[in-house]
């Protein structure tokens, strides 16, 4: 009985050892295949904030929530959607005339209180870049005070992720093809494939309000931005056997 046992724990013990033995022995060649896909962007994401002053905090509040109900009327009138719209917190805090206490005794300037600052954000997500001067325009006349984090997005970056991993697995297949052929072989199934993290960034737009506003203020003029190309990157590590 004990021999019978022995018997069955070696015919499930060699396949596994000579599977091992045959994955360190057997020849492979590695390669990395790198891809780039450059793509217009296609809709544009930007944070406005508005801020109001004054000495009576319900006043500055008042003021600053007419100026977001104006800019989400405006939103909605360049066909940008409810979903596509997120108003931040309030933020509540009192100023002064000399907010540096230290430059207050170097100057002898007497500090004196301005009023509370009532401000608030707006995420905004366009889906029509040529409306973004139009809508930029309207939005600052209605009180935007900042614009902040505009970037040029690619609302299909899945879709152009996956192009650009094809891309780097056939790269990758020819090199390897081509350095096999080098010394007279050539390359087979492929035993391993590992993919590393790839880029996307969208590209960002910095610009003050006042160069934004007087860039916009005639709205006959030729288009004040240049959304440019997303780069989006892929690279793939792959193994085949050599034949």
């Amino acid at each position: 009985m004990k021999y019978y046992f022995f018997l069955i724990a070696t015919l499930f013990l060699m396949p596994t050892a000579a599977f091992s033995q045959d994955a360190r022995d057997r020849p492979l060649i590695t390669v990395s295949g790198q891809a780039e896909v450059r793509v217009p962007p296609d809709e544009i994401v930007f944070t406005l904030s508005v801020e109001s002053v004054d000495k009576d905090m319900l006043i500055a509040k008042n003021k600053t929530d007419a100026s977001i109900r104006e800019i989400l009327t405006i939103a909605r009138r360049n066909s940008v959607k409810d979903e596509d719209v997120q108003t931040s917190y309030i933020s509540v805090e009192p100023k002064y005339n000399v907010d540096d206490l230290d430059y207050e005794a170097r100057r002898g300037v007497k500090r004196e209180f301005v009023g509370y600052q009532v401000s608030k954000t707006v995420v905004v997500r366009l889906r029509e870049i040529p409306k973004f001067d139009a809508l930029l325009s309207d939005v600052l006349k209605a009180g935007a005070t900042r614009v902040r984090n505009v970037e040029f997005r690619d609302s299909q970056v899945r879709r152009h992720r996956d192009q650009a991993r094809a891309m780097a697995i056939k790269a990758a297949q020819e090199k390897a093809k081509l350095l096999a052929g080098e010394i007279g072989q050539t390359i087979g199934p492929a035993y391993s494939i590992t993919e590393s993290s790839g880029d996307y960034t969208p590209r960002a737009m910095t610009q003050n309000v006042s160069s934004v506003a007087g860039t916009l203020s005639d709205r006959d003029s030729e288009s004040a931005i240049a959304p440019g190309l997303i780069s989006i990157t892929a690279q793939v590590t792959v193994s085949f056997r050599l034949q």
